[in-house]
């Protein structure tokens, strides 16, 4: 029987129903543990895991009159204890660094989003700027998130899984100054 691991983005924003959920940052000293995985394991499917994380966004925009003179946002990556499950038949530190990839992955892009926003200015256009940015970034990431199990064969292909670990950490070395906090 061949296993597989299931990857679940959840993108929220500030006053979405995932804020409920109790969420837990990236912290580059604090990796995943089995024990971070709450939720009960669907039986019916070969999956051995499943990561639920996320980009939480929000933004606020100060104005005098009609012009913008500032804004502020807030971006996190964060992982969702509760939704996240894996089997414990399955429970191999394999399995477990392609779920911290997975959140890795997560947090690469919210390194991209703070990127972006950095580079942005007050104007009449924010905040129609900054939800294209959260789309397009949220859309990237789910796209990296499928390659990545598409190309480890859900981790599966070990010299893969290898060749993206080496990967995302480069990339996330690249964007440390945007690194969630």
């Amino acid at each position: 029987m061949r296993l597989f691991i299931v990857f679940l983005v959840f993108v929220s924003c500030v006053g979405a129903q995932n804020n409920d959920l109790e969420t837990m940052s990236w912290n580059e000293n604090r990796p995943l543990k089995f024990s971070d995985f709450r939720d009960r394991p669907n039986p019916n499917t070969d999956a051995a895991a499943l990561t639920a994380s996320g980009i939480s966004f929000g933004f606020s925009i100060n104005r005098e009159g009609s012009r913008v003179t500032d804004f502020s946002t807030d971006v996190d990556c964060v992982f969702y204890p509760t939704k996240s499950w894996f089997k414990k038949e399955h429970t191999t530190q394999h399995i477990l660094k392609h779920e911290q990839l997975h959140f890795d992955i997560t947090e690469l892009h919210a390194r991209m989003f703070r990127q972006k926003i950095s580079q942005l200015r007050p104007s009449s256009q924010i905040k129609s700027q900054l939800n294209q940015l959260y789309k397009a970034i949220s859309k990237a990431s789910s796209q990296m998130q499928q390659l990545y199990d598409e190309e480890t064969r859900h981790s599966i292909d070990r010299p893969k899984q290898a060749a993206w670990q080496a990967y995302v950490a480069a990339e996330l070395k690249k964007l440390n100054a945007f690194k969630t906090k």
